[in-house]
């Protein structure tokens, strides 16, 4: 009976050790098992362009698009698109270009489940009518809205180019009046320079990233005289020049009259840039031609009353790439403006308007 008693008990005690065993061995099983990550499949991009119609098969001009994205098993999307990059955790994506004119965007999506992904590439034509994003139209007389310009104020050192004038914030050198910004140069005495001008600029005001600039002008008479419509890039403090580039519009010298210069200025191409050209403009100092600047990713365009002379090829390498201010000055004599003609007493830069459009 004792004996029975004893088998009976280590059949129990046998029986438990091996439920535990077989209990502790599923556990390390399951703790070692990872969890499987299904990849997304089945990635699915519908594109759709607002606004889109028989007569307007580009869009409508805003520029937006709305994608529709599905894939199984998906948990995120990425989506590079005018050359950058948005995260998204749903399916609906909305974006708006801003670079005027019809052109053609690559756009790869990729659906994500953890670091399993799938990627898809298709593309869209859009139409971005071209909007304008600031202007000064100088239609109060008086002093320029300061909301919209600043100043340099003195000579500056010559401002880099050895000039001759001392810019000033005085309504004998900068006004408004009947419809036009004037910009005077006066040859007389002021605090150590020979000349006076102004110097007007929109730093920490106004600057923007690719898009149309534009001033529409009448330009100055005499030997020594150099009127300018350019752009200096928002990091100038930081980076100084020529690494934050210049972009110069119209450039004009007195000593050799009706010609535009549009030149950029760039690490090692500063100075006497070779990424310069130029164009007859006749009348400049009687009749007002509009200068511009059509600028993007690719490329920077320059124009006079809307002809095309100058293409610069830009690249993602170059400084203009980034934000830029504008700036109008008439400086006198320089490393560009050259020698001044004794008999030179006064001359005006006059500005009708100056518009940024996207």
């Amino acid at each position: 009976m004792k004996i029975n008693n004893l088998i009976n008990k280590v059949g129990v005690l046998t029986f438990i050790l091996l439920f535990v065993f077989q209990s502790c061995s599923s556990s390390n099983d399951a703790a070692d098992e990872t969890p499987v990550v299904v990849a997304p499949s089945n990635l699915s991009v519908q594109v759709e362009v607002i606004g889109k119609t028989a007569d307007k098969p580009d869009g409508d001009g805003s520029g937006k698009i709305h994608l529709t994205i599905t894939a199984s098993n998906a948990t995120s999307y990425k989506v590079l698109i005018d050359n950058q990059l948005k995260e998204i955790f749903t399916g609906d994506f909305t974006y708006e270009f801003t670079a005027s004119g019809t052109k053609n965007y690559p756009i790869i999506v990729s659906a994500y489940n953890g670091a399993q992904f799938v990627s898809s590439t298709t593309s869209v034509n859009v139409f971005v009518s071209r909007k304008l994003l600031w202007a000064d139209e100088f239609d109060a007389d008086g002093a320029p809205n300061t909301s919209k310009w600043g100043y340099n104020t003195g000579t500056g050192d010559g401002w880099g180019n050895n000039e001759l004038e001392y810019y000033t914030t005085r309504p004998e050198n900068v006004i408004i009046s009947n419809g036009t910004l004037k910009i005077k140069a006066i040859k007389e005495e002021y605090l150590g320079s020979h000349y006076t001008s102004a110097r007007l600029l929109t730093k920490g005001k106004f600057s923007f990233k690719y898009g149309r600039a534009e001033v529409r002008a009448k330009l100055p008479v005499g030997g020594g005289t150099w009127p300018a419509f350019w752009m200096l890039g928002d990091n100038i403090d930081t980076a100084g020049w020529p690494l934050c580039g210049e972009v110069d519009i119209l450039e004009s010298v007195g000593n050799n009259p009706n010609v535009n210069h549009s030149s950029l200025h760039s690490p090692g191409r500063s100075g006497n840039t070779p990424d310069t050209a130029t164009t007859t403009v006749p009348n400049s100092a009687t009749e007002f031609h509009v200068y511009a600047a059509d600028w993007s990713p690719e490329s920077i365009k320059f124009y006079v009353d809307d002809k095309l002379f100058y293409t610069y090829a830009n690249a993602a390498s170059t400084p203009f790439n980034q934000n830029f201010f504008l700036i109008l000055n008439l400086a006198m004599g320089g490393n560009f403006g050259g020698a001044v003609d004794p008999n030179f007493a006064n001359a005006t830069f006059e500005v009708d308007y100056v518009r940024v459009y996207n």
